[in-house]
Order: C-alpha cells, then structure tokens, then sequence
C-alpha cells in the first residue's frame, strides 16, 4: 500500500517490473498521453503542477516513481540502478498501461531518462520534452555535489536516518513543502547504490547516438546552474536532429513561474499530437 494519497486529483496505482513495484499517478484521460519523469532523488510529485496543466488541456498525464525514488521500490545493491534501466522503466510503464505511444519528458536524471527511452523505443514516442538534461560539462559539478551525499549514506546513515525522521514530522498538504521533505525521505542503503549506481554508470546518451534520435524534441535549459550547465541544454538542441530550444530564466522558473514555460510545453506536445 501506498504511504499516504500523493494527490487529490490523480489516481495512484502501481505495477511490478523486474520483480519491483513502481509506483505511478494517473491525471486525465484518453488517447493523447504524456508520461512524465523527476530529478534524481525526488518524486513524481514534482510534476504535479504540470501533470494538471496538461491533464486540463485534455492529456493523459502519469507521473512515475522511477525505482528508488518516492514509493517505489528501494532495493540496496546498486546494479540495479542506471539512467538507461530507468529509460527501460518508462517503456514498461506504457506496456503495462497498454499506451503504444506517448510524449516522454523529465527534469534533470527525468530529462535523461526520456534521451534514453527515445533510444531505447524510438517506435514508442511521439516527442520528449528534456528539461536541464545533464551531459558531459555537468559530470564534475554532479560529482562534486552529490558524492558528500553518497559518503553520508555509506558512513553515517543514521544521520540520513535522522533526517529522514525529522522530514516525516513536516505537515503535508502545501506542494513544494511536500517534494522537499520527499527528497528527504532516504534510506541509506538504497540512497547510496542509487548514487553509485547512477554516477558510474553511463550519464547519457554519447553524442554519436543522440545525433540518431529522430524524435522531435523541446530542450529546456538555462545559466548559472552548474550541475545543469546551459551549454549541454545548447550543445543537446544542436546534436538531435529534430529539436527546438528554449531558454528558461532561472533553474526554478518552470516550479516557481511556469506560465511561460508551461505554455511552450503545451504548445509542443499539441503539435506532437494534433499538427
């Protein structure tokens, strides 16, 4: 069983892949769907914001747990983590649903993921909206910041024990209050083979393969975030054949003012259903 409902307005459910349960939330309905995938260590509730938009612009919109992460199975060793498993995870979530195809995009690790499932499934999708995808200028930034996270998991996990206790006292009801004290909610050993598993493992497509993904594309970047760089966001729309850019004006405009943002993803995921 779930936790606690993730959202009011979406339907929870979950399925088994792989011997591991995946959780997912369902927005809208019918035959135009997007499935859309989180940052690394967060949940699908940080697209619920915009899983609703689109749900009310009359799109299907699931929001996946990719394993480890939210309700979604934790396993300890980290074999069984990677970007390209996770890629496979989306695929296996549109067979379960018995979806043919679907417009793919995620945030960060999520925007990743959609690169890999355009390689893995081309077949399977109608576009992938990538938003701060992570390439190769982000690799020592990423390392930087998230190898104190993997030495805590590895060395002092009952201090990611404790946090993950203090989160839990966090009222929940506000959006943003409840992705930060999800991302909080970690268990040390699966915290650590997440991080390990993701980080020596390959980060993304090399630029040999993304030039052969044909699928149109909306890339989302912007300046000053290092982990994000806007250069591999630039160098990304560059390499895919069938890609448009846009710049976003802050690495939190799509959380915190999507209005303008929101409204570009709209517009793509229409064509790639409707033109």
């Amino acid at each position: 069983m779930l936790t606690r409902p993730l959202e009011t307005t979406g339907l929870a459910a979950a399925f088994t892949f792989e011997g591991h349960r995946l959780c997912y939330t369902e927005f809208g309905t019918g035959d135009e769907v997007v499935v859309l995938a989180h940052g690394l260590m967060f949940t699908r509730r940080m697209h619920a914001p915009l899983a609703r938009r689109l749900a009310a612009d009359g799109f299907r919109v699931i929001t996946l747990d990719l394993l480890g992460h939210g309700d979604s199975d934790r396993p300890g060793e980290s074999w069984h983590y990677s970007i390209p498993a996770f890629g496979d995870q989306v695929v296996a979530l549109l067979d379960h649903l018995d979806i043919d195809r679907a417009v793919v995009g995620g945030t960060s690790l999520g925007a990743n993921v959609a690169l890999e499932a355009a390689v893995t499934a081309p077949e399977r999708l109608r576009g992938i909206v990538v938003e701060m995808p992570v390439l190769d200028n982000a690799i020592v930034a990423g390392l930087l910041a998230f190898t104190p996270l993997l030495f805590a998991a590895r060395f002092v996990p009952f201090g990611v024990r404790a946090v993950a206790k203090a989160a839990a006292l966090v009222p929940h009801g506000s959006q943003w209050v409840d992705v930060v004290t999800d991302t909080l909610d970690q268990r040390p050993a699966a915290m650590a083979a997440l991080l390990h598993g993701v980080f020596f493992g390959r980060i993304a497509p090399p630029r040999s393969v993304r030039r052969r993904i044909a699928v149109p594309a909306l890339v989302i970047g912007h300046q000053g975030d290092p982990i994000h760089p806007f250069g591999d966001a630039d160098t990304l729309a560059a390499d895919l054949p069938d890609a448009e850019f846009v710049q976003a004006r802050s690495p939190v405009e799509l959380r915190f003012d999507p209005q303008r943002l929101t409204a570009a993803i709209l517009d793509f995921v229409r064509r790639c259903y409707r033109s």
